[in-house]
């Protein structure tokens, strides 16, 4: 059975298997706030927040959703829109609080009430051990740019594991290794806010070495966990025909996906990646197996498509994105466009041979405010939810062994250097008050849960 309401798009819902997971997701430095409670120590975010001009608004996550106090009206609110599963990540910094050596108990006992609180209310937990808040010590002592940090994830993981690793099987080594890398070694626009080719490529082959070395971790301290790995990626095209074009959407491809694909999958580093960067890797005997040990799932994040022209004179990867004219657009200025999401997938079963994915994330930011009446209507973000649920079930009917769905995010958040003005959830946050608001488009989602189980029902 199809599922539509009115002038909305039909949905093809039989499309996805009845054990899909519906599911939303956040991050520990976006909601927990408490960053000096019960033993937390700084992370390279809170450094980072305090750099002027770093973050819009000079905005921080001291506060930011108060989750850390408030989690049980969080669970509550997935309750309520009917999602079966939770993605979330531990906060290093809080578990162990130097990077490395003592473990913080009150830490752990914050994730084990949560994960108890999840289960209870029906809802699988999903752990993410590394998403993006490195603790500021190790930052302190050379951060992901040398190596030692990457064993040093290795043992933060095996203290998560083993308190929680009897509970908790679905587990993700690192979110997103191209932010934390390139984004925050070479462009500098996230912690720690470097700008240095050389630091960028050491970091990023240490963040793909640290999820080999943290799985593991995890196969040793949890055997029966469910182990992956969750990066983000864009369809890449060119501005026109010209060969110059075309050459600099190849290199854009490597940059964005297969520098973080193929060392995963056994292929090693680009060698054409290697020659542009034109930096030695840290590489010593054994990482390249480490790196690409078999996982059970990989997780796919995804907001927008690039197209790009030839920039020789530009920083890596001399390509340069080329704005076009009359697409749609979310509120951060980026290009909608579900079919990317629908060729990703498709990308990832049959070029890299994926057998189990997972949208790990996927969502819009739009202005959102409460009503007259209370409610908050925001039916750009329900169109793009639409949209997307709908490229993801043409891939299934294409072959993609999608297994479950998680939009971006559960409540609005501290959104990195754009502070809280940008706002991704499906429930909105006061942030004066910490009032939650469940919007138009989380009614939406939690209809189409409904109306999947409904249809796929016995």
């Amino acid at each position: 059975m199809s599922e539509s309401t009115g002038s909305r798009p039909a949905l093809d819902l039989e499309a996805f298997p009845p054990s899909f997971a519906w599911g939303t997701a956040t991050s520990a430095y976006q909601i927990e706030g408490a960053v000096a409670e019960d033993g937390r120590a700084p992370s390279i975010w809170d450094t980072f927040s305090r750099v002027p001009g770093a973050i819009d608004n000079g905005d921080h996550g001291d506060t930011a959703c108060d989750h850390y106090h408030r989690w049980r009206e969080d669970i509550a609110l997935m309750k309520e829109l009917g999602t079966d599963t939770y993605r979330l990540s531990g906060a290093w910094p809080r578990v162990v609080p130097g990077g490395d050596g003592p473990v913080n108990k009150a830490g752990l006992d914050f994730y084990d009430r949560l994960v108890d609180g999840l289960l209870d209310a029906g809802i699988t937990p999903s752990v993410t051990l590394y998403h993006w808040d490195l603790p500021q010590a190790l930052q302190d002592r050379g951060g992901w740019t040398v190596r030692e940090t990457a064993e040093h994830l290795a043992a933060y993981t095996t203290a998560v594991a083993e308190r929680l690793g009897d509970r908790v099987t679905r587990w993700a080594t690192l979110n997103e290794p191209l932010c934390s890398g390139w984004i925050g070694h070479l462009e500098g626009r996230m912690a720690p806010g470097l700008t240095d080719l050389t630091a960028a490529v050491r970091a990023s082959y240490h963040l793909l070495l640290a999820h080999g070395l943290a799985t593991r971790a995890l196969r040793a301290a949890a055997p029966g966990a469910r182990i992956g790995l969750v990066t983000n990626h864009s369809t890449v095209a060119p501005a026109s025909d010209r060969p110059e074009d075309l050459a600099a959407a190849a290199r854009m491809d490597g940059h964005t996906n297969r520098w973080w694909l193929d060392p995963v999958y056994g292929r090693g580093f680009p060698t054409d990646m290697r020659e542009l960067y034109g930096v030695e890797l840290p590489e010593k005997p054994g990482d390249a197996e480490l790196i690409a040990a078999p996982l059970d799932w990989h997780g796919l994040n995804y907001y927008f498509p690039v197209t790009v022209a030839d920039d020789p004179e530009g920083p890596v990867p001399h390509a340069r994105e080329v704005r076009l004219p009359d697409v749609p657009r979310s509120g951060m200025d980026w290009q909608i466009d579900a079919g990317g999401l629908e060729a990703l997938l498709l990308r990832l079963t049959e070029d890299y041979g994926v057998r189990e994915l997972y949208v790990t994330e996927n969502g819009s930011a739009f202005p959102d405010t409460v009503g007259p009446d209370g409610a908050v209507h925001d039916p750009e973000r329900t169109g793009y939810l639409e949209q997307h649920l709908a490229a993801c079930a043409r891939a299934v009917r294409k072959g993609v062994p999608l297994a479950g769905y998680y939009a971006w995010s559960l409540l609005d958040n501290f959104e990195w250097a754009y502070g809280y003005d940008k706002r991704f959830g499906l429930v909105h946050v006061d942030y004066a008050t910490q009032k939650r608001t469940v919007k138009t488009s989380g009614r939406r989602y939690a209809d189409v849960i409904r109306a999947h189980r409904e249809a796929t029902a016995g």
